[in-house]
């Protein structure tokens, strides 16, 4: 995580004082837990934050409570901070609630997506087809799906998809380094035939071929009891 020095040093806290320097906490610890940089379980030490960005304590509390609240991180009072962490039971559970949630915000997404968001939802597809680099996947696939449920106007829907993906985003890493690129071209496939449905301003079948998309990833995940030791 990067800090922000200024030409003696120092770091700069920025005139915004320490809601400024909670959004930069938060901004920095989000990036590292999505991009696998701080593993599930390890423990998040408030007062080495503290020092790192050259701030008090209570902007990285604000920052910790943040992301708990976006399911990133785990707050135990009296106890300390830790990178969220599911067992198997726990995220098949998350899995089922999205082969319900999102294929709705989908349908709803459908009828209000622009001519240019269905552009880059397609040459989104196209560029996780030819990405050899799993983190690059990880990011594209993420991009693609939740740019696909903008459109739809219910805000609490897409704020507990968005806090799904985020808590789930250490196993979408391990499943992708299971299966391998050859097990990824379903996936691709999927993709291209939701933007097609998008495209038709088919929201019912789009919604179809992602709770399938959903679906298949659960019960692959179930088969793979090793990516949850």
């Amino acid at each position: 995580m990067a800090q922000k020095r200024d030409r003696n040093g120092a770091e700069a806290e920025g005139t915004g004082g320490a809601l400024l320097a909670s959004g930069r906490v938060t901004d920095a610890l989000r990036d590292a837990i999505l991009a696998g940089k701080l593993r599930p379980g390890s423990r998040v030490r408030q007062e080495e934050l503290a020092s790192e960005f050259g701030i008090s304590r209570i902007p990285v509390r604000e920052a910790l409570r943040q992301l708990e609240s976006e399911g990133l991180v785990i707050l135990v009072p009296n106890s300390g901070a830790w990178i969220s962490r599911l067992d198997r039971a726990e995220c098949i559970e998350i899995y089922k609630i999205r082969e319900r949630l999102e294929p709705l915000a989908l349908q709803e997404s459908s009828v209000n997506l622009s001519a240019g968001q269905l552009e880059m939802l397609e040459d989104l597809v196209d560029r996780i087809e030819t990405s050899d680099d799993a983190d690059e996947f990880l990011r594209l696939d993420r991009e693609f799906h939740l740019l696909s449920y903008e459109g739809a106007d219910m805000p609490q829907l897409r704020h507990m998809i968005q806090k799904f993906w985020n808590s789930t985003q250490h196993y979408r890493r391990a499943f992708t380094g299971a299966v391998g690129r050859s097990g990824m071209e379903m996936v691709y496939h999927e993709h291209q035939l939701i933007v097609d449905a998008l495209k038709r301003r088919d929201g019912e079948q789009a919604s179809l071929i992602l709770y399938g998309h959903i679906r298949r990833t659960r019960l692959a995940l179930e088969s793979h009891p090793d990516i949850f030791a």
